[in-house]
């Protein structure tokens, strides 16, 4: 498929797809003679890869890391710390979640109040 049928499938612009291209996170399978590029559907998963990992706060370079390594084997005591670290900052933002999910609940119930639940929860 083409750059754009592909930025379209993913749902992201063509100058997403070219950027992540620089960046070696997606590569073009081949080339057409009159120089377009090609991608495959390995190309799109990775770009939804991408989209939904950063939607959920991961950092482009988390991204290329994970890409890493899960492309080589590595001992598992390499990466024991960014695995935890990133399980850390997972957790706290599910408690973030459930704080603003409470709060939504209350103002449901509850109406407007003073001081305003939701800005509480996210203060």
């Amino acid at each position: 498929m083409r750059i754009s049928e592909l930025a379209r499938s993913a749902g992201v612009g063509i100058s997403t797809v070219r950027f992540y291209e620089r960046r070696g996170l997606v590569v073009p399978t081949a080339r057409t003679y009159g120089g377009y590029r090609e991608y495959d559907e390995e190309a799109l998963k990775r770009l939804r890869f991408i989209r939904r990992a950063q939607l959920l706060g991961f950092t482009l370079a988390e991204v290329e890391q994970i890409f890493v390594l899960s492309a080589a084997p590595l001992d598992v005591g390499e990466v024991d710390g960014v695995i935890a670290d990133k399980v850390a900052e997972i957790e706290e933002r599910v408690r973030d979640l459930e704080r603003v999910r409470l709060a939504l609940l209350d103002l449901a119930a509850n109406g407007p109040q003073e001081p305003c639940p939701v800005i509480g929860a996210l203060s």
